[in-house]
């Protein structure tokens, strides 16, 4: 069966997280880029193509790109060069980014855009992320050079799966499609209640360290294979509304 080949099953994964980014509002048309490593070096990897809407893409239209060659911007299916010099190098420097979900959606890019802001441990999905977030202070404009995919890799060390990038993004790297949907759904839920509670104006009830912690280690240790579970349920939506999609 076609669904049992990696590459197959690797693109009908990555197309799932593209129409359901553009459902949930965590998309910019055609712009913001997801990327998948499809070779155990993370040189070869899947990337949406230049001027296609999140809400249209297909499986079989998404890029398959090797980040050891020099030619790849200059043939006619060339990727955006701003998704090429972060994810080619993200995915070969970082074990932990198999999949790079790099995204504007809009609560968590607000708080990326506050002076100094840090995410706060205000409520039990926020947990999720205590200790896990980098922050790259520094926007600079596009990334349109190697060497910034090489800077924006020592921001994201062990340890951190989150790049809070100002006044700009996100990114969000994880072992699999599942695990960085299921991280990226969850970030902008907090983020998004963050929002309100700060709207308010009224004192914070922040969880203390050592409780977000804890919490935490139990998302991380959640009996039930939470982010699969989830990522099939959006799988089997799609396939009811949007069959097309693996296509």
């Amino acid at each position: 069966m076609a669904a049992s080949n990696p590459l197959t099953s690797a693109r009908t994964d990555l197309a799932v997280a593209f129409r359901w980014a553009a459902r949930l509002g965590m998309h910019e048309s055609i712009a913001n880029h997801f990327s998948l490593a499809v070779s155990d070096d993370g040189r070869r990897f899947l990337l949406n193509p230049v001027g296609s809407h999140f809400a249209r893409i297909r499986a079989s239209e998404l890029l398959l790109l090797d980040a050891g060659d020099p030619a790849t911007l200059q043939g006619p299916d060339a990727p955006d060069p701003t998704a090429w010099h972060l994810h080619a190098e993200l995915h070969q420097r970082l074990p932990q980014a198999r999949c790079i979900l790099h995204t504007h959606m809009p609560h968590a890019t607000a708080l990326c855009c506050l002076q100094d802001f840090e995410f706060l441990m205000l409520d039990q999905n926020a947990c999720r992320f205590h200790g896990r977030i980098a922050y790259d202070r520094a926007y600079a404009g596009m990334a349109l050079d190697t060497t910034e995919g090489q800077r924006v890799a020592q921001l994201l060390g062990p340890g951190k799966s989150v790049l809070f990038m100002g006044n700009h993004g996100v990114i969000v790297v994880a072992p699999s499609v599942a695990q960085a949907f299921d991280e990226l759904y969850y970030l902008e839920k907090a983020a998004q209640l963050q929002l309100l509670a700060l709207s308010t104006g009224r004192p914070l009830a922040l969880i203390p360290d050592a409780v977000a912690a804890l919490a935490c280690a139990q998302w991380n240790d959640y009996p039930t294979q939470f982010s699969e579970l989830h990522f099939r349920q959006l799988q089997q939506i799609l396939d009811q509304d949007e069959p097309d999609y693996k296509t």
